[in-house]
């Protein structure tokens, strides 16, 4: 009982990390990257639909991303889709190909990144404490049911205390591998 609660609060921890890592890819480094426009939508045919499936999305170089539409009239809205992002990038239109360019980021651009990653990093602290009260949470009302001993509690708690240590420290990692992406030149 006490093990599935562990385990329960232990993945969801690291879920908590991979949609961290996940949200991160979404901040524009100096170099090009295809996750940058994986969550764009595009008007097709009168319903959204994610870049990816009208259209490839490749990296030409360190400083920009091809996108070709599958279909030749797509290339209007995937061009109003990527200018109204919230990404700041200006795409150039070559006949059914469209290039973005990725400007170098000034050292103010990079500390207002670095803040946001800071901030990212914060809100899955607070998501991995939150696990851990609800892991705590439950395992008190075990006590109060009497199915589990207090040294039990105590032992639970300590096991979930490390699972959450561990979780911070993850998530600390991730945000510095990030930090250290954004501040190269």
């Amino acid at each position: 009982m006490i093990d599935d609660i562990k385990k329960d609060a232990q993945t969801r921890m690291q879920k908590s990390v991979e949609a961290l890592r996940h949200d991160l890819t979404k901040v524009r480094t100096g170099r090009a990257s295809t996750a940058l426009v994986d969550h764009l939508k595009v008007n097709y045919y009168g319903s959204d639909m994610p870049l990816t499936q009208v259209a490839s999305v490749t990296v030409a170089d360190a400083r920009s991303l091809v996108i070709t539409p599958w279909e030749k009239q797509m290339v209007q809205p995937v061009e109003k889709a990527i200018l109204a992002s919230d990404l700041g990038l200006n795409p150039t239109t070559a006949g059914t190909v469209i290039r973005i360019n990725l400007p170098a980021l000034t050292e103010e651009r990079r500390k207002e990144l670095s803040k946001l990653v800071h901030g990212e990093g914060e809100n899955a602290k607070v998501a991995i404490r939150n696990i851990r009260r609800d892991a705590l949470q439950q395992v008190k009302d075990l006590l109060k049911e009497k199915e589990i001993s207090e040294d039990d509690d105590r032992r639970a708690a300590d096991d979930i205390q490390k699972l959450t240590d561990q979780g911070i420290k993850d998530v600390d990692e991730v945000v510095k591998a990030k930090e250290q992406e954004l501040m190269a030149v």
